[in-house]
């Protein structure tokens, strides 16, 4: 570091205040709804250095930096980032350029679908450069990351340090002032962060000018670092250079330097871990062992002839490489997977997957807290206890016992959600031995949490171990935890590259710690993807802000259709592939129209009925004929025998009408006397009734007159009668007005569902923070976003309407320029209340559900689907007058049934053309380029 930076320090140290600080926060306060993340944060960072927030996970690093990068709101107090107040809109518009801001998460900010160079490609475009230029940035920063071979690999399908390496190459594509890494290196293997560290400091070798902040909760990381902040409950411990923290405290490392620097009452009673020696030679029982243990999926070999044994009550470290095989292989022994060759004991058994016993005498852990936020810590207890067939007598005392091992009684009636992260951890590891497990499997379980919290667990583990005799099964990626193991066995590929004591391992690599003993086995056996011809093949060159600024400065102002062409890009990618996805969008409406098409029908047709037929001649006999003689509308079934027949076939839907024919029918017929017939009809529907009441009073009245006629030789005396003739649909027919009004309903659902959709994944798997640190604007994004799902619903409606003329017979009279013309129209309309669903909403089903009962409830209600709007009264005559569904069934019926085109259906068209700046405003305000 140059003289100036370390007088920079050094006056930050002393004053706590500097006048060219890259960031400047001051009395700086935030909420979480009742949780306070920050409280009254006050600090100047140091410019052109590698500044580091240190602390466990909740402290509140991750809330300082995404205020600093501009990615959440800032509610009380000041930042300063770059000169400049980070409340003020069109600064954070103007320094985006200038911040790279790499979120939490391994490869948090990628996407999965697209491949390193498509992923590279979609953040250069956001940036403004043009084809040469992003070739160029991805070549340079992919062969010096050792990314170059893997440019056509998926995200999806990378391991955790190829993705954060990816995460860091689109940070770093437009050559920021400011990187912030938030927690860059969390559950990434330790060769895999000495990459990651080293390409940093090359980066910082290129860039001098850069300034770099890193939440980190390694503490080794740490000590490497020019400046540190230590955080702790949303307040600021201390601050200082690495040797300044351990000279303050007189310690001398940052695990224990940090431990002093906590409050007091976090601190009291703490002691350090010590841990009693297992006799490893003593004669234990096995507890696992594995035998070239192989597990295959297809071609690719996750696990290589596995070999080792763990005894009883010994506790046994499992580290790896990332994708290594590490999480297969606890699969395989915990019965959760088959194994593919090779054999595995438990206690001498043989495991098989297909055995659920082996499972009772495990207890398992997860890394992510997977307990029941809805149950307090009681019931919690209580529950797993039942689900592994403690008897129930028994639950009270067991409960009770675990409560006090693992220090729970003050949060028996809490849930968990309100609990600390230490406390979860407790309650998680209570549970998972809450049925007395003779092994119990360990991934990761101290992964965030304060080093008093960590050593607080693991004396529980000890004592498990020690005291109990539990074979205990750890996964971690800290050094110092993997060196509290009796054993530990390395892997990476699929193989054990080493198995045995820590001390023993770094001996055999003359190796000065346990990290640098693993870094040593993963590179002899081939792990180091670097490549160092690509890194010796150039020397670095120095950027200047001027060179990196000047086109990005350009590609700031006003609306860029590069911006917008790249999202629209990145979403046709993502969109085709996924086949579930682009298949319903493409289909999912002619699948449905074959349904509804068919399905909502107001034609009563083929009704069955049955005649009791008391008078039995030639007159009634003729009346029955006249009505089954229609055999569009009614079928015969054989005659009723009495009342409990005719109860019992109504019942079993057998016949929908019943007719009785009086004694002495014909006889009264002939003479001109009242006749009365009765009629059963099932009224479980009743327009379907009433239909069928109108039918069987029609053909009664038609047969009545031809017996009139027949009789006396005149018709009736009815001074005028009525000649009905129905236009555009003369056989009345409800398919041929059901069809074209199914169509804009199925334009409304699915593609607006698919919008929707396609904003709120990005939400939930936390993309979206592209959104909130790039220069993209919420126009551009919508936008790109939008265009595709139009052109697909667009080739979905030319399907529907292909349907309507094929399958289901109904011909379009009018215009179809005309019909194209709306049906362009209703797909923006469409697909932007999907994008108007999504600015309120963060997850997929709350989504899906706004989307379906916004889109489809007025659609069937109020548009005139089934009722006029204008027999509609109150606020459903409002919507149905100025919904779009409701113009856009007004032109496509027009336009199929009626023979009408432009002209006479501007007026709806002009509706719908309204509505889409209407729409699309709405979403583009609602939409939030901060978090909160």
């Amino acid at each position: 570091m140059s003289e100036s930076n370390k007088k920079d320090l050094t006056l930050l140290a002393e004053d706590k205040a500097i006048d060219d600080a890259v960031v400047n926060v001051s009395n700086v306060s935030l909420h979480y709804k009742k949780t306070c993340a920050l409280n009254d944060v006050s600090i100047a960072i140091p410019p052109r250095c590698m500044v580091g927030l240190i602390g466990p996970d909740g402290v509140g690093k991750s809330s300082l930096l995404s205020l600093i990068a501009g990615a959440h709101v800032i509610q009380e107090g000041l930042v300063y980032v770059l000169d400049g107040d980070m409340k003020d809109k069109s600064h954070r518009k103007n320094v985006c350029t200038r911040i790279a801001y790499m979120p939490q998460g391994l490869g948090k900010n990628l996407y999965p679908t697209l491949s390193v160079e498509e992923n590279l490609q979609f953040f250069a475009r956001l940036f403004g450069n043009d084809a040469a230029e992003r070739r160029r940035r991805i070549d340079e920063l992919t062969k010096s990351t050792g990314l170059y071979p893997f440019l056509s690999r998926p995200a999806g399908r990378l391991s955790g340090g190829m993705k954060q390496k990816v995460s860091l190459c689109s940070a770093l594509i437009h050559d920021p002032d400011l990187l912030i890494l938030d927690e860059p290196t969390t559950g990434v293997d330790p060769l895999s962060r000495a990459q990651f560290w080293q390409l940093i400091n090359k980066i910082r070798e290129q860039r001098p000018q850069m300034s770099v902040i890193v939440a980190t909760a390694y503490m080794d990381e740490a000590q490497n670092f020019d400046w540190l902040v230590a955080m702790y409950g949303g307040k600021i411990l201390e601050t200082g250079s690495p040797q300044a923290l351990l000279a303050k405290t007189c310690k001398d490392n940052l695990d224990d330097a940090f431990i002093q620097l906590m409050p007091e009452d976090a601190r009291e009673g703490y002691e350090s871990v010590e841990i009693p020696p297992l006799d490893l030679n003593k004669d234990l029982q096995v507890a696992i062992e594995a035998k070239d243990l192989t597990k295959q999926f297809g071609d690719f070999v996750a696990v290589d002839h596995v070999n080792f044994s763990i005894k009883q009550g010994e506790i046994f470290g499992f580290l790896g490489s990332n994708g290594c095989g590490k999480s297969t292989t606890m699969k395989m022994l915990t019965g959760l997977l088959p194994i593919s060759s090779g054999e595995a004991w438990l206690f001498g058994k043989p495991v098989d997957a297909s055995d659920i016993n082996v499972r009772r005498h495990l207890g398992y852990m997860s890394q992510a807290f997977s307990l029941y936020s809805e149950l307090t810590v009681e019931q919690n207890l209580v529950l797993h206890a039942r689900l592994f067939g403690i008897e129930e007598s028994k639950i009270p005392a067991r409960v009770e016992e675990l409560v006090k091992r693992f220090g729970l009684e003050n949060e028996l009636k809490s849930l968990p959600d309100s609990l600390p992260l230490g406390v979860k951890q407790r309650l998680s590891l209570s549970v998972a031995v809450v049925h007395n497990p003779e092994i119990l499997i360990l991934d990761e379980p101290t992964s965030g949490v304060d080093p008093i919290a960590r050593d607080d667990f693991w004396r529980l583990i000890i004592e498990l171990s020690r005291k109990d005799k539990v074979t205990v099964f750890i996964t971690t990626h800290f050094m110092n935890e993997a060196a509290r193991c009796d054993r530990i066995s390395l892997m990476h590929a699929g193989k054990v590259l080493a198995s045995d004591t820590p001390d023993n391992i770094i001996h055999s690599k003359n190796a000065k710690t346990l990290e640098e003993a693993f870094i040593r086995y993963l590179v002899d056996a081939g792990a180091d993807d670097t490549n160092s011809d690509e890194k010796a093949s150039e020397e670095p060159k120095t950027l200047t802000n001027k060179q990196a600024n000047t086109t990005q400065d350009a590609h700031l102002q006003g609306f860029s259709l590069t911006r917008m062409i790249g999202c629209m890009w990145r979403e046709t990618l993502e969109l085709s592939r996924d086949p579930l996805r682009a298949l319903l969008a493409l289909l999912g409406s002619a699948i449905l129209m074959l349904v509804m098409g068919y399905g909502i029908t107001m034609d009563v047709e083929d009704l069955n009925f049955a005649v009791l037929d008391r008078d039995q001649t030639i007159t009634s006999q003729n009346y029955i004929t006249n009505l089954s003689g229609s055999k569009r509308y009614f079928i015969e079934k054989p005659p009723i025998l009495d009342y409990d027949d005719m109860d019992h076939r109504m019942r079993s839907n057998e016949i929908a009408l019943a007719i009785e024919i009086p004694p002495n029918f014909g006889r009264d017929i002939q003479r001109g006397d009242p006749v009365s017939i009765g009629i059963w009809i099932d009224g479980a529907m009743p327009l379907r009734a009433d239909t069928i009441k109108g039918y069987v009073q029609g053909m009664h009245l038609a047969w009545l007159s031809d017996k009139i006629k027949m009789t006396t030789g005149t018709t009736s005396s009815s001074l005028a009668n009525i000649e009905t003739r129905y236009r555009y649909n003369p056989d009345i027919k409800s398919l041929q007005a059901m069809v074209p009004a199914v169509i804009p309903i199925l334009l409304l659902m699915i593609p607006s569902m698919l919008a929707a959709l396609s904003v709120v994944r990005e939400k939930e798997m936390g993309s979206i923070i592209n959104l909130y640190v790039t220069p993209v604007t919420k126009t551009e994004f919508l936008l790109g976003k939008q265009v595709p799902y139009i052109v697909i619903s667009m080739l979905s409606f030319l399907l529907l309407l292909l349907m309507a003329v094929t399958i289901f017979g109904v011909p379009i009279k009018g215009s179809l320029l005309t019909l194209c013309l709306a049906g362009l129209a209703y797909c923006i309309i469409a697909t932007g209340f999907g994008l108007l669903a999504s600015t309120v909403t963060r997850s997929q089903i709350a989504v899906i559900f706004l989307t379906c009962v916004g889109t489809m409830l007025p659609a069937i209600q109020f548009s005139g689907l089934l009722n006029p709007v204008a027999s509609l009264e109150g606020s459903g005559r409002y919507i149905g007058e100025v919904y779009p569904t409701t113009h856009m069934l007004i032109i496509a019926r027009g336009v199929f049934n009626k023979a009408l085109g432009f002209f006479d259906l501007h007026n709806s068209i002009f509706a719908l053309l309204i509505t889409i700046p209407i729409i699309l405003g709405a979403s583009i305000f609602l939409l939030k380029k901060q978090e909160g």
